[in-house]
């Protein structure tokens, strides 16, 4: 890839695809980075700010547009539906990457990236120590991995009605406790932190990953992430991420940045995954 400007489609316009739209738009030229396209199911969300060469009515027709990197945003049924295709034509950041405990789906993703010579993005998110826990897995030394995501309910998008009987002032709930594979079905919008760590730690991958969602009443003001790495010899590494967030938001305040720093460095690693 060469000096120019890295150009970058973004499909999804909730608050994350809004962040990095407006970041591109201010930050771009600065950053080596300009927008390609805008995609978003409901294209009425767009026209009011953005010119209109730059919307995508149709997300098939993304391979009419010029573009280096396509940046997901929106829902891992697009990955399911899209991925293969984006990576025929682009490097792929996959921000839903909940869609990868589809072995199948993060198969096919990593042969297209490495028959095309493209890179498929994870980034790290809310995961923090990410860059350690894939260091431990390359090298044979990981053990154990798990990670505790605590949220007020509000927070919380779940498939069948999990958490629909919640009451405010009740307090702590464990909603669920085991492998992210089955996580991730049940809340694929807010466990994207637990799939970028079963993709680092890809030799216990998401199976071998333990995961844990809890609904707590009290944190009204935050999401808390608690990381558990266990090597040899008794080696344990614990970590706890407190990210400011307002009632109601899948994804707190410091992700938004995280993310923005895991697009900054999509240069292309050449036909590979790359956490970032």
């Amino acid at each position: 890839m060469t000096d120019r400007a890295l150009k970058v489609g973004i499909v999804g316009y909730g608050h994350l695809g809004q962040f990095l739209v407006e970041k591109i738009q201010k930050e771009g030229p600065e950053a080596g980075l300009q927008l390609a396209f805008v995609w978003n199911r409901n294209a009425d969300k767009l026209r009011e700010s953005l010119p209109k060469e730059l919307i995508l009515h149709d997300l098939s027709d993304f391979t009419r547009r010029d573009t280096d990197v396509i940046v997901e945003v929106c829902h891992p049924m697009i990955v399911k539906e899209f991925g293969v295709r984006f990576l025929l034509h682009a490097h792929f950041l996959v921000g839903s990457p909940s869609a990868l405990s589809d072995p199948q789906l993060e198969q096919d993703l990593r042969t297209a990236a490495k028959q095309h010579g493209k890179t498929l993005y994870v980034p790290s998110g809310a995961l923090w120590g990410g860059q350690d826990i894939q260091k431990m897995n390359d090298s044979g030394t990981l053990r154990a991995l798990s990670i505790r995501m605590s949220k007020h309910p509000s927070c919380f998008r779940l498939t069948g009605g999990l958490l629909s009987d919640w009451r405010e002032g009740e307090g702590r709930r464990v909603l669920y406790h085991g492998s992210v594979a089955e996580l991730c079905p049940i809340a694929p919008n807010n466990v994207n932190t637990m799939a970028a760590a079963a993709i680092a730690a890809s030799k216990l991958g998401f199976n071998g990953v333990t995961g844990e969602i809890v609904s707590d009443t009290a944190l009204s003001d935050y999401h808390i992430v608690e990381v558990e790495v266990t090597g040899p010899d008794g080696f344990t590494v614990k970590t706890v991420r407190q990210n400011p967030a307002k009632l109601g938001a899948v994804t707190g305040n410091a992700t938004y940045n995280s993310f923005w720093s895991s697009l900054l460095v999509c240069k292309g690693h050449g036909g590979r995954v790359f956490l970032c």
